[in-house]
């Protein structure tokens, strides 16, 4: 029972502390001018919020365009769509590459610099999007997976 009480009293110290110097920072943070440097970040930021957005929220216009494409039956004469199957494999990979790309990218940033980091991953997205446009084959498998790999 001592052990308990003698952990929990450095804990509540240690957050005590930690409370203490994050008002420090705070403060110096309601004092400080804005000056042209918070503008820039904010907007660098917002374009790295928007370009993940767009390229994760238009996947699904895109997908019902791409039904009406590459699956379309003449016999019927309608718009096809997307099996079920695909549909989710183009999703899915969108998905697991933005988490995986954010732990990746993130960890890269933490080691090499953020600076840096965000100018390749800007790099690497816009290469990837051109590739996605330029997506290549002769059938609707091919073209699904070549999507699918730059995805």
């Amino acid at each position: 029972m001592g052990l308990q009480r003698v952990c929990c009293v450095v804990v509540q110290h240690k957050s005590a502390t930690m409370t203490a110097g994050s008002m420090e920072v705070l403060g110096a943070l309601d004092k400080a001018k804005t000056q042209w440097y918070h503008f820039t970040t904010i907007i660098i930021a917002g374009m790295g919020f928007f370009t993940d957005a767009y390229d994760l929220f238009c996947i699904s216009t895109v997908t019902r365009l791409l039904g009406r494409i590459y699956y379309y039956d003449p016999a019927t004469g309608k718009p096809g769509s997307l099996p079920p199957n695909v549909s989710a494999a183009v999703n899915g990979v969108a998905l697991c590459g933005t988490l995986v790309g954010q732990v990746l990218f993130g960890w890269l940033g933490d080691k090499l610099g953020r600076k840096k980091v965000y100018g390749y991953t800007l790099l690497l997205m816009i290469i990837t999007s051109i590739a996605c446009g330029l997506s290549f084959g002769n059938s609707a498998k091919s073209v699904m997976s070549t999507l699918c790999f730059f995805r």
